[in-house]
């Protein structure tokens, strides 16, 4: 036992030290005063999303990108609720290039169909996806295109975090994300991409035709940013970017209870398996373990099974790499204030992450009222 315990905390510390000290490898994108040049339609699929579309509707009146090199389409995927009502309302006010259609439903992974539905009634060359729940900074679309601008990039992962942090459920589901973040950039640090969001993801038109959009991955419900992700980093790993822009950060809702949140983290589980990308498995299999044994270790030494020494060698190494990874993240983000929670979320996070992958294998979940097999 004390020598697994070696050997996973030490895998573990030099995984999250590679991500933590590559974080600083990326470099902040400063967006220069460029003349606009690309034109993007911007995918937003929704549904039952009434609660939550006001906020983005608003924030996309606020972007200052000109209006003729946009377009804005909304994929209703069989709302019954007033969504689509208050996207119309919203074209009554606006001048902006804005459409809604309906998804068309083939398989078992409905945002993939939408976005691939959409990409076909899209006219513009760059293809930008976000949520609906999502609030979109002023200055989104001059970030992209200046990045684009100024390197060889087809494909583009941007940064994303939660909109609201009051409360310890808020805070917790925060230190999440910016732990995601964190490996998200340290990935793209050391040349191996593994991860990026849906809710700031960009890509060429014709480079999602050229791979042939989702095919392949449509029988996974979720997963519509990272399998384009890994087709992505093998055809054109050169081409494949991070924007490391503070202009650019989509700002999302986070989950308003546990019970709400241990459902969406069990339906991103549950996607890993059809994982292609072996450096993003053996993360995956890296941090798991560390959990498991953090776990396992606590009880063992509460039974007096297993050295109190040894266990405080092991909890020192994680708190400390966790906690700088975190911080990194948390600086470029400006969220330090979220850290007071570290501590706490710290300890439940191995408990809650077990969980969620041990309940990810045999149970099925519930995404926008529709039940999901594995």
């Amino acid at each position: 036992m004390v020598l697994i315990s070696i050997i996973v905390t030490l895998s573990y510390l030099f995984l999250i030290g590679r991500f933590a000290f590559g974080f600083d490898n990326i470099k902040p994108f400063e967006l220069e005063d460029l003349p606009p040049k690309t034109k993007f339609s911007v995918i937003i699929p929704f549904r039952n999303e009434a609660e939550n579309l006001p906020r983005l509707l608003q924030s996309i009146a606020l972007l200052e990108y000109p209006n003729h090199l946009f377009e804005i389409i909304f994929v209703d995927d069989d709302s019954n609720d007033n969504s689509v009502d208050l996207i119309s309302g919203f074209l009554t006010n606006v001048k902006h290039d804005i459409r809604v259609i309906n998804n068309k439903r083939t398989s078992n992974s409905p945002k993939k169909e939408a976005i691939t539905t959409a990409v076909s009634h899209s006219k513009n060359s760059w293809v930008i996806t976000t949520d609906a729940d999502c609030i979109l900074p002023k200055y989104w679309l001059d970030s992209f295109d200046a990045f684009i601008q100024k390197t060889n990039v087809k494909c583009i992962a941007a940064p994303v975090t939660y909109n609201n942090s009051d409360g310890f459920l808020n805070r917790f589901q925060s230190l999440d994300i910016l732990s995601l973040q964190g490996a998200t950039v340290g990935g793209f640090s050391i040349k191996k991409p593994f991860l990026c969001n849906g809710a700031n993801f960009g890509y060429e038109k014709a480079l999602f035709q050229e791979l042939n959009g989702f095919e392949g991955n449509t029988d996974v419900a979720s997963g519509d940013d990272i399998f384009l992700l890994e087709k992505v980093a093998k055809a054109h790993p050169e081409e494949l970017h991070y924007l490391k822009c503070e202009k650019a950060v989509v700002k999302t809702q986070a989950q308003s209870s546990w019970k709400g949140l241990i459902s969406q983290r069990i339906r991103w589980a549950a996607k890993t398996s059809a994982y292609n990308n072996w450096f993003g498995k053996l993360t995956g299999l890296i941090v798991l373990l560390m959990n498991a044994l953090f776990i396992s270790t606590v009880l063992l030494s509460v039974l007096d099974v297993f050295s109190f020494k040894i266990l405080g060698y092991i909890l020192f190494i994680k708190f400390n790499i966790d906690f700088l990874l975190i911080y990194k993240s948390a600086s470029f983000f400006n969220e330090k204030s979220v850290l007071k929670s570290f501590p706490l979320a710290f300890i439940m996070y191995p408990f809650f992450s077990c969980y969620v992958a041990f309940t990810s294998l045999f149970k099925t979940y519930k995404w926008k009222d529709r039940t999901f097999k594995k």
